[in-house]
């Protein structure tokens, strides 16, 4: 389906597939397409410091996916939530290593939703949320 028939939300939960058959297909041309070419991009691997730029951030994705240890990776559960001309998607990515949590943000570039940060980290094993009766009064932080 084009992106212009498609909602907003539905056209981000595609772009993020994007990036994930991207990713594990080690296609670098596409993963060079996917993320923006005129807003600012910056992109926090696991375990890695934050990177600024799409030049780094290019840098970062050639070395992986060109390197002989490129993970295999599939993404799982996302959730889409659009804010206008910015959206994030919040998702699970699993590997043979285990699961990181990720969150991918896009902006609308050149009327297509282009990423520009993605982070992805260690999660704890997935859970149901407790029960409101259950969850503690108040803001967590």
């Amino acid at each position: 389906m084009p992106e212009q028939a498609m909602s907003d939300e539905e056209a981000v939960l595609a772009a993020n597939a994007e990036f994930y058959r991207a990713f594990a297909a080690r296609d670098l041309a596409a993963m060079e397409a996917l993320w923006a070419a005129e807003a600012p991009v910056a992109c926090i691997h696991p375990g890695w410091d934050a990177l600024i730029g799409r030049e780094a951030v290019m840098e970062s994705w050639a070395a992986i996916l060109g390197g002989p240890g490129a993970p295999q990776i599939r993404c799982e559960a996302p959730r889409a939530f659009v804010l206008g001309p910015g959206a994030f998607v919040i998702c699970r990515e699993v590997l043979e290593a285990g699961r990181l949590i990720a969150t991918n943000v896009f902006a609308r570039e050149e009327g297509h939703w282009r990423m520009v940060h993605h982070q992805a980290g260690p999660a704890s094993q997935a859970r149901p949320a407790p029960p409101a009766s259950e969850r503690p009064p108040g803001p967590l932080h």
